[in-house]
């Protein structure tokens, strides 16, 4: 199929070069065309001129190959090496030859290689042009306030659990965490209640619900005060509690679950709170519980209680040396749940962080509660019961640096996928993932190592990073990963913006819902895109709209780096001539839509390009080797230099000659209002 590419043939009315007596030396570079649609494109060419010689430069096109001056001809705007101009009315759908030309004052014309590009199809035109992106704004500080949370939609995001309901809705819930903490602060109203919910048809808006617990249930206290009794100590009044990192689940049967995690803030040894002085222990356990609902519109929950607790095989040494002791009391900590069904229909709680690593538990499809006895949680013997080790960083030693477990298993791989967060949440987080063809493991990495006997995951799938124009993101991780019911994979955390950005308070306490989609490696590895989901018209990418600057991200882990976009420009001869991959070439698999660049595999897809402004549609891609991430977008915009004119000049009595090929199928989300014409 004909592309924006190179064409051989003649490629000027003399030798490329030559100019005639008394110009000088002239080259012009193949075209590189940007802003492809059904009707137009922006062409963009460099010459090598003197400019007192220069008389007219521009571009000649014609739907016949070797084109000269005697066709179409669009006069280009700027001077010096670079110019552009911009080609419109066009018809769709099909294949132009073009050349870029400069005409000296001696009446000599030297002209580029010839260029042929493929038009959109009107389907696919219509489609993008018809387009609108999300126009909620990054920075939420104008709805920031708890009086304006029906304004939020997917600001004040923290750790979110995203299930798909049988009503047709995804519903969201999460960490109690809000900028400036506004979620505490209804003073008015008593408790604002707990793992608050939102829910969403197209996963772009999202209406607030409220909290899915109204108060701290009784059983909370009640279980921290008998084990304390059983420990010899004081029971503690009037705990205060964290409420984090729920995990919700459609079960299929008409019933959801949710097991969510409340921590305690309180030392063991005294029964203080930590913001107290240090008294040379831990703080108390954490614990998992659930409840259970039939009507998630609703948002009444019924809770269920008590599931599992922090657990430890130091008896009753819960002795700190400092506060800057990290080698933790507790060896699986009770924080974090996530939930699986596995395909053999057994039901699976996996939870843990930071200490010693993540952990496993079987529970009954029933009850929601571990299988057996689970017995003391501070004696070693009984520790099994708690669960088995399927993820440590490293095996020898307490403070792992990771945390957030997520579980999926996708019946096309068949492949349990085990996806981490790693690092401070602030700004290092980043996430992992690895598979196993067993829940329990082990787990290996995309380089084949097992992570389940002690390991850093590899690859990385989301890292801080930050393309050209734009802010970036950091603290991308503690995910969750669905599937819609149509086949279309995603992958949701939160993001926050990086410290110190200009008029933004706190900027870095500021937390975004993220939600991206996934694609899934030859392979069977998932990418996770490194635009944000808008909803864009998934109309398949043709080869003509690869040409030209693309914004290039090196997503090796970097610990706290925001890994930044360097320009890499894509040339119609498949060579790649700027960038950190200059030099080499590039190909594309336009079935499988895959551009392999440098000799790895970038899988493209259409996503919204949110550093633009206006916002707008753009082509991304995401790819790995087995030591290295790349992300990438297309930069559509870098030569736009705005209107240009354009000069109709035809050969008599020419008839143009048409190259219309089949029209690409527009694959669509099917489960969000579009229809799927594939």
């Amino acid at each position: 199929m004909l592309g924006c590419t190179l064409l051989a043939g003649a490629c000027s009315d003399k030798e490329e070069g030559d100019t005639g007596k008394g110009t000088g030396s002239i080259t012009i570079s193949l075209p590189s065309c940007s802003q492809l649609t059904g009707s137009g494109i922006v062409l963009t060419a460099q010459a090598e001129a003197e400019e007192k010689a220069v008389a007219q430069r521009g571009f000649c096109y014609a739907t016949t190959p070797d084109v000269d001056i005697d066709h179409t001809l669009a006069g280009a705007s700027g001077t010096g090496k670079m110019f552009t101009a911009s080609l419109k009315d066009l018809k769709p759908n099909t294949s132009y030859y073009v050349k870029a030309f400069i005409t000296t004052k001696d009446n000599q014309t030297v002209y580029s290689p010839e260029l042929v590009f493929t038009t959109l199809s009107r389907e696919t035109d219509e489609l993008l042009a018809n387009y609108t992106a999300p126009d909620y704004p990054d920075n939420y500080l104008s709805v920031a306030e708890w009086s304006k949370r029906s304004e939020w939609n997917l600001s004040n995001v923290h750790d979110p659990t995203i299930m798909k309901a049988d009503d047709g809705y995804f519903y969201m819930y999460q960490t109690d965490a809000s900028y400036g903490n506004v979620h505490n602060q209804d003073v008015l109203h008593g408790e604002n209640g707990h793992f608050y919910a939102r829910r969403s048809r197209d996963l772009v808006h999202w209406e607030y619900l409220g909290a899915t617990m109204r108060g701290t249930p009784a059983w909370v206290k009640e279980k921290l005060n008998e084990l304390r009794l059983e420990l010899g100590l004081l029971p503690i009044g009037n705990p205060s509690h964290g409420y984090w990192a729920p995990v919700a689940r459609n079960l299929g049967s008409g019933t959801y679950r949710m097991y969510y995690s409340i921590v305690t803030d309180h030392y063991i040894q005294s029964g203080n709170k930590t913001g107290g002085a240090f008294e040379n222990s831990w703080t108390e356990r954490s614990f998992i519980g659930m409840m259970e609902t039939t009507d998630p519109a609703g948002n009444q929950w019924e809770d269920k209680g008590y599931v599992i607790c922090s657990s430890t095989d130091r008896g009753l040494n819960w002795w700190r040396d400092s506060a800057s002791d990290w080698n933790g009391y507790f060896k699986w900590n009770a924080i974090d749940p996530t939930y699986i069904i596995t395909k053999e229909g057994e039901h699976w709680l996996i939870y843990g962080s930071w200490h010693s690593g993540i952990t496993a538990v079987q529970v009954d499809a029933t009850t929601g509660k571990p299988l057996g006895d689970l017995g003391v949680p501070w004696k070693s013997e009984y520790l099994s019961g708690y669960g088995q080790l399927i993820h440590t960083r490293n095996i020898h030693q307490r403070w792992q640096g990771s945390e957030a477990p997520e579980i999926i298993y996708n019946p096309e791989t068949d492949y349990y996928y085990l996806f981490m967060a790693y690092d401070e949440l602030s700004v290092a987080y980043n996430t992992r993932v690895a598979r196993s063809k067993n829940i329990t493991g082990p787990y290996l990495g995309i380089n084949g190592v097992n992570v389940t006997t002690g390991a850093d995951i590899y690859p990385v799938i989301t890292h801080p990073y930050k393309f050209i124009n734009g802010h970036g993101w950091v603290g991308i991780s503690h995910c969750a990963v669905f599937e819609d019911g149509a086949g279309n994979w995603f992958y949701a955390s939160q993001g926050r913006l990086p410290k110190d950005i200009p008029q933004i308070n706190a900027s870095n306490a500021l937390m975004m819902g993220h939600i991206r989609s996934i694609r899934w490696t030859q392979d069977g590895w998932p990418l996770v895109m490194p635009q944000r989901y808008g909803a864009t018209p998934l109309a398949k990418i043709t080869l003509s709209e690869l040409i030209g600057d693309w914004e290039h991200i090196d997503l090796e882990y970097s610990y706290g780096q925001q890994k930044e976009a360097s320009l890499m420009t894509l040339a119609g001869d498949y060579q790649i001539t700027a960038g950190t991959w200059k030099g080499n070439s590039w190909s594309f698999d336009e079935e499988k839509q895959i551009l392999t660049a440098n000799g790895i595999d970038l899988y493209l897809q259409r996503e919204t390009d949110w550093e633009a402004n206006p916002r707008k549609h753009t082509i991304v891609y995401a790819g790995y080797t087995t030591t290295k991430t790349y992300w990438g977008k297309r930069n559509r915009y870098l030569h736009d230099t705005g209107e240009t004119f354009i000069v109709t000049k035809l050969k008599d009595n020419e008839k143009t000659n048409n190259h219309t090929h089949t029209l690409f199928p527009a694959l669509f989300y099917k489960d969000m209002g579009t229809t799927d014409s594939s």
